[in-house]
């Protein structure tokens, strides 16, 4: 299968050229773009240097910070153009081992149109993360399971893979997230059509280097994210319905 690996970055330099060697040591087919919103760090020079020698690695850099959810929605826009089979998405900062790759691509191979590399199916999997952070990221998940009603243990997660052809089932002008938000809404488009949904249970860990993304205004985006998917939904059943 022909596989695509998306890797959005902001100042990311002191992680990114290690995670790409991991990565293409244990999957030397893969192809991998990294989506880059003008780091001030020389990110999207590393890259691109990188990119020269490697035909496998390609760059899309940006000219600003445009955020997480506009970096995945170009990158899948990109996957879909370049007729890949499976589009798998990753952070950076190792948080997602590269080990586990192989887990999420095998189960997309096999017929689940989304896999998740999920840190609370069947358990806690999360390393060096303090008390309030672990319990804010679960009743996350747990709200976004309770308001719209799927059976997803980690909607949040940025670890997954989607097939293409569930990918080209969803329209991507529509969606309404921005951030992190975007992982909760396209679980639950993925669940409203009806596609098989696979948790593959991972190792989350604290990033090797640099400094997280996440704060304050990033988690209330996400919370009123799943307020305006319930809206809409109930909305479009009703409009459906007249």
């Amino acid at each position: 299968m022909k596989n695509l690996i998306i890797i959005p970055t902001y100042n990311e330099s002191q992680n990114i050229e290690k995670l790409i060697e991991e990565i293409l040591i244990l999957h030397p087919q893969v192809k991998i773009l990294v989506i880059d919103d003008n780091s001030s760090d020389g990110t999207g020079e590393l890259v691109k240097t990188m990119a020269q020698r490697c035909a496998n690695i390609q760059l899309m850099q940006r000219s600003e910070k445009l955020g997480l959810g506009s970096a995945l929605k170009a990158g899948y826009r990109a996957a879909l153009e370049g007729n890949f089979d499976c589009i798998l998405q990753m952070d950076a900062d190792f948080s997602h081992n590269p080990q586990e790759i192989g887990h999420l691509l095998n189960a997309a191979a096999s017929g689940a149109g989304l896999v998740i590399g999920s840190r609370y199916k069947g358990g806690f999997r999360v390393k060096d993360w303090s008390l309030f952070r672990m319990g804010l990221s679960y009743l996350g998940n747990l709200y976004a399971r309770f308001i719209l009603g799927f059976r997803v243990y980690d909607a949040t997660s940025g670890f997954r893979c989607f097939r293409s052809d569930l990918l080209k089932e969803i329209n991507l002008s529509a969606l309404i997230s921005k951030g992190y938000g975007l992982q909760i809404e396209m679980t639950y488009l993925c669940y409203r059509q009806g596609s098989s949904i696979k948790e593959v249970p991972i190792l989350f860990t604290r990033r090797k280097a640099g400094s997280s993304k996440l704060d304050f205004r990033i988690v209330m985006e996400a919370f009123f994210t799943v307020l305006r998917i319930k809206f809409l939904s109930q909305r479009n059943k009703s409009a459906g319905g007249t």
